[in-house]
């Protein structure tokens, strides 16, 4: 099986993971969890230098969960790398659980920091990518924002950071879906032009299909070539992706799926899986 099928099939994988981890729990963020999934595949299972048998080796590359609130996609990528058993994925948000609703690194092995108040995993990331030059390390520092994010002031005052400090080694994706929790992001408070801002604060700038895997992976390869400058990727994704009654539904922003609805989902997934196999 060639690469880019094999990382298709794993984003698949983290779909129905997050389909089953949200059914089960009866709560949280399935959306923005399947319109990130591919872009989180490409970086668990083909970008990242990590070790899930020693979670806080010194040189690894970093990963922030911005929007922690799609931590079900970030839990399935650490459990199918090896960080803690894949049938831990059915604790997700229970009492007592290391998979709360929003990621928790004293809990979590593979959990950089604990995230979900927007605005704050880009500047703590940019924190780790000072660091990493201070100190003269090889690692880079990734972090996926959100489009509903950076509303808050205080990604700006973190891009500001980065490119005051030339973070080359820092990379930010944004998972550009168009719908935050009360609706269409550009009706709620529009952040367009979203492209030209960020070069406007002298950041490396690529726009992708978030959902195509060479041009993720080309992208995170770009990312690699540019110096002095840090870069942001504009993945255009699709709320809900991979489930067709799930997609551009702004309600499943923070919505579960019902019973009914998880097994046709997972019916859907499972079929798409069959068809790249065949």
């Amino acid at each position: 099986m060639d690469k880019i099928t094999s990382l298709k099939i794993r984003a698949n994988q983290l779909r129905q993971d997050v389909i089953e981890m949200t059914a089960e729990a009866g709560s949280g963020h399935p959306g923005g969890s399947l319109s990130a999934a591919d872009i989180v595949a490409c970086l668990y299972f083909e970008v990242l230098r990590h070790n899930p048998k020693n979670p806080k080796w010194p040189d690894r590359d970093r990963f922030v969960l911005s929007k922690g609130h799609a931590c079900p996609v970030l839990y399935s990528a650490l459990a199918r790398s090896g960080y803690f058993p894949v049938e831990e994925l059915r604790t997700l948000r229970k009492i007592g659980s290391r998979l709360q609703g929003h990621p928790d690194n004293r809990k979590t092995p593979g959990v950089e920091i604990c995230s979900g108040s927007l605005g704050q995993g880009i500047s703590a990331a940019v924190g780790m990518a000072l660091a990493g030059k201070i100190d003269k390390k090889s690692f880079r520092v990734y972090v996926l924002i959100g489009d509903g994010e950076i509303e808050e002031g205080q990604v700006w005052e973190a891009a500001m950071s980065a490119s005051h400090y030339k973070l080359d080694n820092l990379c930010a994706i944004l998972d550009y879906n168009g719908l935050q929790i009360d609706g269409p992001i550009r009706k709620v408070m529009s952040p367009e032009p979203i492209k030209e801002k960020w070069l406007s604060f002298g950041w490396h700038t690529v726009e992708i299909d978030g959902h195509n895997i060479p041009e993720i992976l080309d992208a995170f390869s770009q990312a690699k070539q540019v110096k002095g400058k840090p870069t942001i990727i504009i993945a255009h994704t699709t709320k809900g992706k991979g489930v067709s009654f799930m997609e551009n539904v702004v309600e499943f922003h923070g919505k579960a799926p019902a019973k009914e609805e998880a097994k046709k989902a997972l019916e859907e997934l499972r079929e798409e899986v069959r068809q790249w196999e065949n």
